[in-house]
């Protein structure tokens, strides 16, 4: 990715937070990258080189500034950069696709060969997808090292890490020092019973209205929301809390009952879940040329589009809602959950009672015993066999295009149910439903919904985010559930 040094050298003077993320300082004289907004004296113009990612930096040879420390900046958005592959790299590698398996796997689940994947990594990142990786790994080690009283082999497991020995390498050579001189130099105390991330997103953010959204579409048994925090089981054992971190722009996520192996991946989830990971400056700009929805932008600058904790129970999810309401299609989330989910254990959250079963039990399960019609339970045990025999993957590797041509293969899949998979599901921040009776009846008159070759037309104006103004819109109609026009096959 091109930077522009200019920008980047007013945005390092003035200490600006909105570039917080997007590049990083290097510093000739001492070997260090800071963020943007570091409080050190500026360093002379001409010993500095600016990096689009920590990654790049450190592939360049420099170490993170213990004062900004780097690996608590929100974050560069997965699709800042220029090409689309890269983008949906990205996206796969914060999912954890690196840490299990190598480079030439994810280069043939993205279409294409392993150098050329590395060439456009070196173009658009500025370092490898290895090196982007590994830096993922230490930077989150290193928050749990500083955050935690996790012992250190918990820490390189939780952090993605193969073995001790690997952990201990990244550590060293990333931050010039050993994990067990980190933790002396670390300074607070930690609680005993359960354990705390902070999770960092740019302003705005609109946390009232994205809790807004989920609240009747939380999945019972699974997840709840109450007095403005987030609850769910991700374990027989295990229960996750997120809620604002009070000063700070990030969310808390407490681990509650045994700690998982995979922390990483955990955070990963949440991240996508809350959308935090969005350029809200840039969304803003772009779509704020549009007089439809210049007024929507204003009142709620904040809005994310809500993604999923798993990628396979939105899809079903949305499944369900075909032609019912909110109301309707969360008791049959809430009857499939209780009759082919797993069991918890947790017995201080009675109201977290199951994990949302897997797709080889939904693949052979009585569907429709729930009070299903006999075509939405087929489709939905064509789309859990489907998911189990690795026929389709939701994992965000193909373009969009293909994405939602496999989702309409599937039978009782129309474009209304693939877009909506593809907004939340695969975070395609480009999806957009454009039958949407919602959608219309916000482009339309009073009593009037707009026609849908109009709503796509106008949509035209809103590329890459047609899924945000879809959220703009929807909101626009007080929150309503995205009710999509009755079609002919189910």
């Amino acid at each position: 990715m091109e930077l522009d040094p200019e920008v980047c050298e007013r945005a390092r003077q003035a200490r600006d937070p909105r570039f917080d993320g997007r590049f990083f300082i290097a510093v000739r004289t001492t070997g260090i990258y800071c963020r943007p907004i570091c409080r050190v004296r500026p360093p002379l113009r001409r010993n500095v080189d600016f990096h689009p990612t920590a990654a790049a930096a450190e592939e360049a040879g420099f170490r993170p500034c213990r004062r900004c420390r780097p690996e608590t900046a929100p974050g560069t958005p997965a699709w800042r950069g220029s090409s689309a592959t890269v983008e949906r790299a990205l996206r796969m590698i914060e999912d954890g696709a690196l840490d299990r398996d190598g480079v030439p796997a994810l280069a043939d689940r993205l279409g294409i060969g392993p150098r050329h994947l590395r060439r456009l990594f070196l173009e658009h990142v500025g370092a490898p997808p290895l090196s982007v990786a590994r830096t993922r790994r230490a930077h989150f080690a290193r928050r749990l090292i500083d955050e935690s009283a996790l012992p250190m082999v918990e820490v390189a497991a939780a952090s993605g890490f193969g073995s001790v020995r690997q952990f201990n390498d990244a550590i060293r050579s990333t931050f010039h020092r050993t994990p067990s001189e980190i933790r002396r130099a670390a300074k607070g105390e930690h609680p005993d019973d359960g354990l705390t991330l902070t999770l960092p997103f740019r302003r705005p953010f609109d946390w009232e209205r994205l809790l807004a959204f989920l609240v009747p579409r939380a999945m019972p048994g699974i997840e709840t929301i109450s007095g403005g925090r987030y609850l769910r089981a991700v374990g027989e054992r295990t229960f996750v809390e997120i809620a604002p971190a009070v000063g700070d722009d990030a969310l808390e996520l407490q681990v509650r009952g045994e700690a998982p192996s995979d922390l990483i991946t955990l955070a990963a989830r949440a991240r996508k879940l809350f959308d935090l990971s969005a350029d809200p400056d840039r969304i803003l700009q772009d779509l704020g040329h549009d007089r439809k929805l210049r007024r929507w932008l204003r009142r709620w600058p904040g809005l994310r589009v809500p993604g999923a904790w798993d990628p396979f129970e939105i899809g079903v999810r949305a499944i369900l809602g075909q032609q019912v309401s909110v109301v309707g299609a969360t008791t049959l989330a809430g009857r499939l959950v209780a009759g082919f989910g797993k069991p918890t254990a947790l017995d201080c959250q009675r109201s977290l009672t199951h994990l949302f079963p897997s797709p080889s039990r939904l693949a052979e399960a009585d569907v429709a015993s729930i009070g299903l019609p006999k075509a939405r339970a087929a489709a939905i045990r064509a789309f859990a066999g489907a998911i189990a025999s690795g026929e389709l993957r939701i994992d965000g590797s193909a373009p969009l295009a293909e994405s939602l041509e496999a989702l309409c293969a599937l039978p009782g899949f129309g474009d209304w149910t693939a877009q909506y998979v593809a907004m939340r599901a695969l975070g395609e921040p480009d999806a957009f439903p454009a039958g949407d009776l919602g959608l219309r009846k916000a482009l339309g008159k009073p009593g009037e919904p707009a026609a849908e070759r109009d709503v796509r037309a106008s949509a035209n104006a809103w590329r890459p985010w047609r899924s945000y103004a879809a959220l703009w819109l929807w909101t626009s109609l007080s929150i309503s559930e995205p009710t999509r026009a009755p079609r002919k096959s189910a």
